[in-house]
């Protein structure tokens, strides 16, 4: 393994390995592959393409596309020049992307070309009116990607930089409201690492040189950039597939003898539902990392009994800078007779070093192990600021760079973190708290469910009362109060479901997060508030 100690830079990161194992192929996309030299030149060639356009220290470029080397070749490239890199969600609409393109006020649009229709729709109205490059061809008006960046010379520019300049802005997937640019720096991304090199006893955090990991959740999310980020920073390999798919991310598994990926939990649930789940061969795979979202205990068990592999549980969120909190391998263990490591794994795991946690109540008071509020964290990793947005800022991060999370848990008397919920989902019913996961969770073990969620809906006598949405297996013969009756041999008699819905599909964001809002809002949108 090569040393990563001290290594706070993306720029520098990327020089030192192009020296040391330049030959060595760094990222694998469809049939090509590109070595850490090339990266590090063609990175050097966008970077004086950016300066030659006028983009310099903070200015934003944004990358509209599937995942690509590209898009790593222009957060290098940006770092080389101090810029900033805005990756965009592909799937929002036209509107969306006009509103995130025109708050982050991006230079410079690199886009797939099967997004050129809704960036030539939405151009007009684009205040920066900035240049557009298809990455993968050209149109009028766009040219192409490829053929601008080889105009340019392959020298380091080598500016004066530094760790906290801003390196990415990315617009957090929120349930409500609009979206937040939440701005990371180049030290956010490496420096946890830098502090473990060397410290660590475990290996599942290490990559070692040749060993390959594949990258299929989204790079418009923390998780698929800091996952590429971290192997390249390591000088191990990159297989990046455009967009998650369960039979080419198995078939990579077995063609390209996978050492670890990340996925969430819906990703997960569909590679063990495919049809090709039993013929593929696992062998090769070490750890699968997983987050996002919370994970049913039975899927978890489900999982790792039918893969075998080690699995590590991660927590974190754009604001953090991705993971902060790892539930190792060794905390899984599913057929445990031991009461405390089966409450272990309804954990999300220990802060990683470096990383402080706290629960605090509405006030921001530290509350006692065991209490449950907010989970606040201190660290390097937590981003710079909301861009243009002080008052956002001053509210999630306070003077003593505390950052709530919005997330409600409580810590245990070992430093294990359970997360229970986001706190605005904590439904009062009868004057009791009760977090939607915990209830999900029950009923996700009964063998004919597949999917829950959980909300509180409106209650003449208990204020909120709860209601479960429910997808069942396919022909399953189950009612609505035989699940009722199953959960309360499982939990509390006052947090079980007061009544069920079976429905086809959850809707969730492009995160896997569940729009408990949308489930929500039929029931609440003629009270006027959403608490009764």
């Amino acid at each position: 393994m090569l040393s990563t100690r001290g290594l706070y830079s993306i720029a520098q990161s990327v020089r030192l390995r192009a020296e040391e194992v330049g030959e060595d192929t760094l990222f694998h996309f469809e049939d090509k592959k590109m070595t850490f030299a090339e990266y590090h030149t063609q990175s050097s060639q966008t970077a004086n393409g950016l300066l030659s356009e006028g983009v310099g220290a903070s200015d934003r470029i944004a990358f509209l596309g599937k995942n690509s080397p590209v898009y790593f070749e222009l957060i290098a490239a940006a770092a080389k020049i101090r810029a900033v890199v805005s990756p965009l969600n592909w799937r929002l609409a036209g509107p969306e992307l006009e509103y995130v393109l025109n708050d982050s006020g991006a230079k410079i649009i690199f886009a797939g070309k099967e997004f050129s229709e809704v960036l030539k729709q939405i151009r007009p109205t684009l205040t920066a009116a900035p240049k557009i490059f298809l990455i993968d061809g050209d149109k009028a008006d766009m040219p192409s990607y490829s053929a601008w960046q080889q105009q340019f010379p392959d020298t380091d520019p080598h500016l004066d930089i530094s760790a906290d300049d801003a390196i990415l802005q990315l617009y957090t997937s929120g349930t409500t409201g609009r979206p937040k640019g939440a701005v990371l720096t180049d030290r956010m991304m490496l420096a946890l690492r830098g502090q473990e090199e060397g410290d660590m006893l475990q290996d599942w955090p290490r990559y070692s040189r040749g060993e390959t990991g594949l990258l299929a959740m989204p790079c418009f999310h923390v998780g698929g950039t800091a996952f590429g980020l971290s192997i390249m920073h390591s000088g191990a390999q990159v297989l990046i597939l455009a967009e998650y798919d369960p039979n080419e991310t198995l078939r990579l598994i077995e063609e390209y003898k996978i050492g670890k990926i990340f996925m969430v939990p819906s990703t997960l649930q569909m590679l063990l539902q495919h049809p090709q789940f039993e013929k593929t061969d696992f062998s090769n795979l070490q750890f699968i990392f997983y987050g996002a979202s919370p994970i049913p205990l039975e899927l978890m068990r489900e999982a790792i009994e039918k893969i075998g592999c080690g699995f590590v549980q991660m927590y974190g969120m754009t604001e953090s800078g991705g993971t902060i909190v790892a539930l190792s391998p060794e905390d899984h263990q599913p057929d445990s007779k031991d009461e405390k490591a089966i409450q272990r794994m309804r954990s999300v795991g220990n802060a990683m070093r470096g990383v402080e946690l706290k629960i605090i109540d509405s006030q921001g008071n530290s509350l006692a192990n065991g209490e449950i509020g907010e989970i606040a964290t201190r660290s390097v990793k937590n981003i710079k600021e909301y861009w243009n947005l002080p008052e956002a800022t001053s509210g999630a991060i306070d003077a003593e760079g505390w950052l709530r999370t919005g997330d409600a848990g409580y810590l245990d008397d070992d430093g294990y973190l359970y997360v229970h919920d986001r706190v605005k989902d904590m439904i009062i019913s009868g004057g009791e708290n009760v977090y939607p996961a915990e209830v999900e969770d029950a009923i996700y073990s009964h063998p004919d469910v597949i999917d829950v969620a959980v909300v509180g809906v409106p209650d003449e006598k208990w204020g909120e009362a709860i209601k479960a949405f429910v997808v069942i297996k396919n022909n399953a013969d189950i009612s609505a109060d035989q699940i009722i009756d199953f959960t309360r041999t499982r939990i509390a008699r006052f947090k079980c479901p007061k009544s069920i819905d079976f429905i086809d599909m959850l809707p969730r964001n492009m995160s896997g997060k569940i729009l408990r809002r949308e489930l929500r809002e039929p029931y609440w949108k003629d009270k006027g508030k959403g608490v009764n």
